[in-house]
């Protein structure tokens, strides 16, 4: 491995929340442990893929749901800094995590280490309606978007919308308590909207969004560590070429693919908001105007991360890991070409695009290498964990999600 990574320094991979098939925590995990680094973990039981990684010197289980109070999450974290025994580079794996980590960085600075982002900053970008106000004030193009206040005001707005609209949480966070939807989702028609803002309440938290059509549109993916100014250590850009459900939430198969106008428009976004740390943006490039615009921006580390990595051996984690620890980060080149495969949903998803007709123009027609989110020949254990948690509600699952998209709108959208 051409760096070397500081090994008296170890790494706490944290998310909030009971979601324990999560392939980004592994691939964390794996990456830091690879080089040397000692690496601990949230997790929700003992019995976990994370749990189960050779390269995890110990899963801390604490069961949570996303929506404690952040005083009792905070003294959760110093308990277990206390039990680590020394400082440790926190990676945080979501919304949740990363938000109060920013917001409460006074009293966990010392026993951990972290990108000194401006506290405000990750809640902001996670908020639809935030990244949505920063993009406007930052000229970044966004698809168009309402937030309406009331039950009239959507009544308002689809009188002279134009269907099908795309239907998002307005707050990342609700997905832990009640969303209004669940997962982004495409309305058909002006009936349809007015249906489902019945059950919204008098305050519906909710992002009424231009739909971009999938035969008009191309999903792009930039992973990418900031340092303290905003300056870009690693930066990469692929293509997503599927995700499930179809054309919505999590990554299933993407490929590294040279962007160079989108790694601009990312890196110049960012040194104007000030941010530092691991960011996962998504992106669609309408081709009926020629613009990317900017759907979604994560504060935090992207499940599908390990898609990307430098000839340099340099991923975002490592890189944040080597930047935290006084470390130069190694100059590189991404490996064009390359593959990531999440296994246990890319095979729907592959049933669902051939169903369609859906290609991605600028995918690769052949792979330089792919990289599988589950199974390593170095590390089986939490693919063998995966299929034992996955098989029976997994394949339910799937089944619930499969039938959502064949109903009248369907989800769409992008997530990580």
């Amino acid at each position: 491995m051409p760096f070397e990574a500081d090994p008296d320094v170890p790494g706490l991979v944290v998310k909030f929340g009971d979601y324990p098939l999560h392939h980004g925590g592994v691939g964390a995990i794996r990456s830091l442990g690879r080089a040397g680094v000692p690496m601990y973990a949230v997790t929700e039981d003992p019995y976990t893929p994370a749990a189960a990684s050779r390269y995890l010197r110990r899963a801390f289980v604490w069961p949570t749901s996303g929506t404690e109070d952040a005083g009792r999450l905070v003294e959760g974290l110093l308990r277990i800094a206390r039990r680590i025994g020394r400082p440790a580079v926190l990676v945080p794996t979501d919304e949740e995590a990363a938000v109060l980590i920013a917001e409460h960085r006074g009293a966990l600075a010392g026993p951990f280490l972290f990108p000194p982002v401006e506290p405000g900053l990750p809640r902001r970008l996670a908020s639809k309606q935030g990244l949505h106000e920063l993009c406007v004030e930052h000229g970044v193009p966004s698809p168009a978007a309402a937030f309406p206040g009331s039950y009239d005001e959507i009544a308002a707005f689809a009188e002279t919308a134009r269907f099908p609209v795309v239907v998002k949480n307005r707050e990342a966070f609700v997905r832990r308590s009640r969303p209004a939807v669940h997962g982004t989702t495409r309305v058909a028609t002006r009936a349809g909207l007015l249906s489902l803002a019945r059950d919204w309440g008098e305050r519906p938290g909710v992002i009424l969004q231009e739909y971009l059509p999938r035969e008009q549109a191309e999903d792009w993916i930039v992973h990418a560590y900031f340092d303290r100014d905003s300056t870009p250590l690693a930066l990469f850009t692929g293509v997503k070429v599927r995700s499930w459900p179809p054309h919505a939430g999590m990554t299933a198969n993407a490929y590294v693919v040279d962007n160079p106008e989108l790694a601009d428009l990312a890196a110049r976004f960012v040194k104007q908001i000030g941010f530092t740390g691991i960011a996962d943006l998504d992106l669609r490039f309408d081709r009926r105007d020629g613009r990317y615009k900017l759907l979604d921006f994560n504060p935090r580390v992207g499940a599908q991360f390990r898609l990307f990595e430098s000839e340099a051996g340099v991923d975002v984690v490592r890189a944040m890991h080597l930047d935290l620890t006084g470390r130069r980060v190694p100059e590189g080149e991404q490996r064009a070409g390359h593959r990531y495969v999440v296994e246990n949903i890319d095979l729907p998803a592959w049933l669902a695009y051939r169903r369609s007709g859906y290609t991605t123009p600028h995918a690769p027609a052949r792979a330089s290498g792919t990289e599988l989110a589950w199974l390593a020949g170095d590390d089986p254990m939490p693919f063998l964990t995966m299929l034992a948690r996955f098989v029976r509600p997994g394949a339910r699952h799937l089944y619930q999600l499969w039938r959502t998209s064949r109903r009248g709108g369907g989800p769409s959208g992008t997530g990580a």
